[in-house]
């Protein structure tokens, strides 16, 4: 089957749709919607108007393209429902009759655990479980032409799909795994054609095009986009997308766990790769569930520091606001030195001066606070100014997982004539029929609402041993290349792509060729990891070696504190951290390395 995917988050490329349907034969199309961040903003829809919460641009798209999928028998699968599965659905009904489109619309409900509480600060704001793809399979088999869904994983998209294709049995753990894994590459878009790529000026990423998937009955894929589409589909852009926010060699979902390290990637011509030898093992008996919550209130203050005595001005500013700040929860103030001397520009010249406050009240943080930096502009530093004027304060978000018992959650497939069918919620359901149009409703059990806990410290990846570290030894380079070293960033011979969870960052590294892989292994190990990102000293990090794909992925518990919605760093979702790492400098040996500009035979 030929699974494509049209959207890899809410506010991806609006025309991507009607690109995928029109660039080449597809069986079905999919579309990611959600992430920690959207299930907040949708939930802060909801508390204003029940009737919302999914997401309205997938129904702005369908506008565009519902006719065109059908007529080329394409099938549509997102998971656009968000907080509100059964009113999109309603909605593309209705779009369908005004349209004159005999396309016949089911839903996928019984991710939402709510409610626990109101939305007020502390208390819940939207629960949700992680649900997989049976009950996509179910819609499917009951012949619905699109398919929307709540809070599913990104990768039951393609699993859900696939199960229905080849009638697969719920506990076809290589198959399902190899889906998953196709279902990982597709879920973020253009991140697998190129988008995002840490060797990107190799490729022509102006508009890459979006990927699909050639899954065959055995749960292999290859990985690959339409013809005469922008970006490259390479074993490099497959392997950035795998190390992708995972943790670990194993990949829990509630279809089944899938075995990263050992699937095996090769080149099977242009823009296409292979992805072969998954290996599944059940789903845990958990499901995982993302919370949010209105965490209080936020403000910022940035002012501009320019030229000489930079450091001698930040002190004198956090000084005179010391009064200001005394009852505020917290304030952190962060100096970004990005001046250079002598500089041929006043902007190159400037450093920033950023100051964050949060409370649980927004008069402790709004334009009283903000004020009374401004009031400072005539009585401060040489050069006084912000790069904003006062603004109110803005609600933030945070995001906890938990973990929640399987039996404990009742997903349910609408199917297209109304039947409401209990699906289990992990694994495919089985080769029986859907229940007949017209067939009574199955009633629905009601197992109370599920006991929210903290993360099962199993859960997450219960490990596999990292092989041993090569023993450098004396006179020789690490990973056993002798030869002299020189001083580089580490991104000359690894890629890198980092990414959130929760409260937490994962950052994959890849070495480019097998003997870069020893040094890569030898070489960056946790302690090397914390040393070249200071930042990350004193938290928890993690380190998982996936010799198959000559990468390591770190974890790092906390960096992002609450999550992204939460704003607690620079880079709240850590979308660079990978970066950074890779423009560290560290002693590589010279033979890995390109030959420096200016020399050569």
């Amino acid at each position: 089957m030929r699974i494509g995917n049209a959207s890899g988050f809410y506010g991806d490329r609006s025309d991507a749709v009607r690109e995928m349907l029109t660039g080449g034969p597809l069986d079905v199309l999919t579309g990611d919607y959600l992430a920690e961040l959207t299930m907040l903003i949708l939930g802060r829809d909801r508390l204003k108007d029940p009737s919302a919460g999914y997401a309205r641009t997938f129904l702005r798209q369908l506008e565009d393209c519902l006719g065109l999928a059908l007529d080329r028998g394409v099938r549509i699968v997102a998971n656009a429902g968000g907080l509100n599965p059964a009113g999109l659905a309603g909605a593309i009904r209705e779009l369908a009759v005004k349209a004159g489109l005999p396309v016949s619309v089911a839903h996928v409900e019984g991710d939402d655990l709510m409610p626990y509480g109101d939305g007020a600060a502390g208390a819940a704001l939207t629960a949700n479980a992680y649900l997989g793809g049976a009950g996509i399979t179910a819609c499917l088999r009951a012949g619905a032409d699109v398919v929307v869904t709540g809070r599913v994983t990104d990768a039951a998209l393609v699993s859900g799909p696939a199960a229905w294709w080849f009638d697969w049995a719920p506990d076809d753990w290589d198959r399902l795994a190899g889906a998953v894994v196709a279902g990982h590459v597709l879920e973020c878009g253009t991140q697998a054609t190129g988008g995002n790529y840490a060797f990107f000026t190799a490729h022509d990423v102006h508009r890459p095009g979006f990927p699909l998937a050639e899954v065959a009955e055995d749960g292999s894929s290859v990985i690959t986009k339409h013809p005469e589409t922008g970006g490259a589909v390479t074993v490099g852009t497959v392997t950035a997308q795998l190390l992708y926010e995972t943790q670990g060699a194993r990949y829990l979902g509630p279809d089944v766990t899938a075995r990263l390290d050992t699937l095996r990637l090769a080149d099977a011509g242009p823009d296409r790769v292979s992805v072969t030898g998954v290996v599944g093992e059940p789903p845990p008996g958990t499901l995982k569930a993302g919370i949010t919550r209105i965490g209080g209130w936020r403000n910022e203050v940035v002012f501009v520091l320019t030229g000489l005595d930079i450091e001698a001005k930040a002190a004198l500013v956090r000084a005179q606001m010391a009064d200001a700040l005394a009852g505020v929860a917290t304030a952190d103030w962060t100096l970004a030195r990005t001046d250079h001397a002598d500089a041929d520009t006043e902007e190159t010249a400037s450093a920033l001066l950023r100051l964050v406050v949060r409370d649980p009240s927004a008069d402790r943080v709004g334009r009283a606070l903000t004020g009374q930096a401004v009031e400072l502009a005539l009585a401060s530093y040489p050069g006084f100014h912000v790069t904003a004027p006062p603004g109110p304060a803005q609600p933030y978000g945070v995001f906890e997982s938990a973990s929640v018992p399987a039996d404990k959650v009742s997903p349910v497939a609408v199917l297209p004539d109304g039947t409401r069918t209990p699906v289990p919620p992990g694994g495919p359901p089985g080769r029986a029929p859907a229940p007949a149009a017209g067939a009574p409703a199955a009633a629905t059990p009601d197992p109370g609402p599920p006991d929210l806990a903290p993360p099962d410290p199993g859960l997450p990846d219960p490990g596999l041993p990292d092989p041993g570290l090569p023993d450098p030894g004396s006179g020789r380079a690490p990973g056993g290349a002798a030869g002299p070293t020189r001083r580089a960033p580490l991104g000359l011979v690894a890629g890198a792509r980092s990414g959130d969870k929760g409260g937490d960052a994962n950052v994959g590294v890849w070495a480019r060729s097998d003997e870069a892989w020893d040094w890569l292994h030898a070489t960056l190990t946790v302690e090397r990891f914390r040393e070249l990102l200071p930042e990350t000293r004193g938290l928890p990090v993690t380190r998982h070696a996936l010799a198959n794909l000559r990468a390591l992925n770190f974890t790092v518990t906390g960096i992002l504190g609450a999550g992204v919605a939460s704003a607690h760093r620079f880079d709240p979702q850590a979308k660079a951290l990978g970066e950074w790492l890779r423009a560290r400098h560290l002693d590589i040996p010279a033979h890995l390395l390109p030959a420096p500009e200016g020399t050569g035979p």
